[in-house]
């Protein structure tokens, strides 16, 4: 089911009901759409989509929007929701993956960050995934935008594998925009824009503690690690999401 936050129809799963979701896209012949994808709704992107048309035209378009982030759930509860738990991008992998490793025979290919994040995933993959094939990687460029030949190069070097789930890691708002803009002509059944999953899953950023991930301050040991990168998320978007909420509340 789908709760409307702000606008933005999200998805009400648990992890595991997520997780079997996408599952059962892979386990059947695929979708009439042709590749269906995920992406994840937190304060930020809400706030950042608020001067994007494009970006927010990609989080309407996505099949699931996964409520990543404690402020998801708390508007979801202001505003008579049910959304009680976060869904994020690690879980999504996590929970994909075991499945497809204990059936066996199913293939990921991963797009984005750089050749060496991308060699370390492919190393601990083998360990954690064995069932799991990697059938390709690539690492784009470090641009704001790509040339026609250099999306050509991406989606070929996807569709010449052939996987059953893409994984794009280039950061939010770019990886939505890419698979929005670029999924008719993918030949996968699954995309995911999963953002900072790559850094987390080699080690090269550590999530939160657990009890802080509980808590709903997963956010508070990041900013103390990556403040210039983060700032602007807790004191702007934050509150102008909020602040939004709040209003949407009041005019029921």
């Amino acid at each position: 089911m789908k709760e409307d936050i702000l606008g933005y129809g999200v998805d009400d799963h648990s992890v595991d009901q997520c997780a079997d979701s996408l599952f059962a896209v892979l386990r059947s012949p695929g979708s009439p759409r042709g590749c269906v994808w995920l992406a994840c709704l937190n304060p930020h992107s809400y706030a950042v989509a608020r001067n994007d048309e494009l970006f927010s035209r990609a989080l309407q378009d996505a099949d699931w929007l996964a409520p990543d982030g404690a402020g998801i759930v708390l508007a979801s509860r202001l505003l008579g929701g049910g959304i009680r738990e976060r869904v994020t991008g690690s879980d999504v992998f996590r929970e994909l993956h075991r499945r497809m490793n204990a059936a066996g025979g199913m293939s990921v290919f991963f797009l984005g960050s750089t050749e060496e994040t991308l060699a370390l995933i492919r190393a601990r993959m083998a360990r954690d995934y064995p069932a799991v094939r990697v059938t390709g990687t690539y690492s784009p460029p470090f641009k704001p935008a790509y040339s026609p030949a250099e999306l050509d190069a991406m989606v070929d070097a996807v569709n010449t594998t052939a996987p059953d789930v893409l994984w794009v890691g280039m950061t939010a708002p770019k990886q939505e925009k890419w698979i929005y803009e670029n999924r008719a002509r993918l030949n996968v059944k699954f995309a995911g824009a999963i953002g900072a999953v790559f850094e987390f899953y080699t080690g090269r950023v550590k999530r939160s503690h657990p009890a802080f991930q509980k808590l709903g301050l997963e956010w508070l040991p990041r900013l103390l690690q990556q403040p210039r990168r983060l700032w602007r998320r807790m004191f702007i978007s934050a509150p102008v999401f909020m602040f939004a909420v709040l209003r949407a509340r009041v005019q029921r």
